[in-house]
């Protein structure tokens, strides 16, 4: 007969993995201090990848103090600053760089699956804009808007000033009190105010 009952034979103990830590861990590099490191603190500037090791009580006072930017002038600190918002990795404003040419070795002609990028569709334009960002964008006229212009009298380029000019021109020609009551002369007429009105209506004059 056992001196103790059986269940007490199945009671484990959990480890402390605190206790395991510190017996594996080197000395506090704090001056002084007999303790375990068991906590890294970092270097400094131009040292990362390198810590110390501090026990807890002297890694919190040490990052109390800690300073990555000690002695950078405020110039130096603005442009890590600028920098790190896009990782430190170099970038273009969009649309500049038309102009640039691709690699020598880039074959202009593709063909297979390379071929696919041949052919991408860039409904918004984003991709063959114009090379030159200050090179005015060409507004396309929507179908009512060229049917209009087109019976002005004028195409896509005009500017609000030419819609105008000859508005004015085809209405003093057009005018039942200029015309003589001719009636193909008073559907022109008609013709030119609603055309006049949808180009008004969408901000061209």
């Amino acid at each position: 007969m056992k001196p103790y009952p059986k269940y007490f034979e199945k009671i484990r103990i959990r480890r402390d993995k605190d206790a395991d830590l510190k017996s594996r861990s080197p000395i506090c590099q704090w001056d002084g201090c007999k303790e375990a490191g068991t906590h890294k603190a970092p270097v400094g500037r131009m040292k990362e990848g390198e810590y110390f090791k501090f026990c807890l009580d002297h890694v919190r006072e040490y990052n109390k103090g800690f300073n990555y930017f000690s002695g950078v002038p405020d110039s130096e600190i603005a442009r890590f600053q600028k920098e790190a918002l896009t990782g430190h990795r170099p970038t273009w404003t969009m649309g500049l760089n038309g102009t640039m040419r691709s690699a020598p070795d880039m074959a202009q002609m593709r063909s297979g699956r390379a071929g696919y990028y041949n052919r991408m569709r860039d409904p918004f334009n984003l991709f063959n804009g114009p090379k030159d960002p200050r090179q005015p964008h060409e507004r396309k006229a929507k179908p009512l808007e060229a049917k209009a212009l087109e019976t002005l009298g004028l195409d896509a380029k005009a500017t609000g000033k030419d819609i105008k000019a000859r508005y004015k021109e085809l209405v003093k020609r057009h005018h039942p009190d200029a015309n003589g009551g001719d009636r193909a002369s008073e559907d022109r007429f008609r013709d030119v105010l609603q055309a006049y009105r949808v180009l008004k209506q969408a901000g061209l004059c």
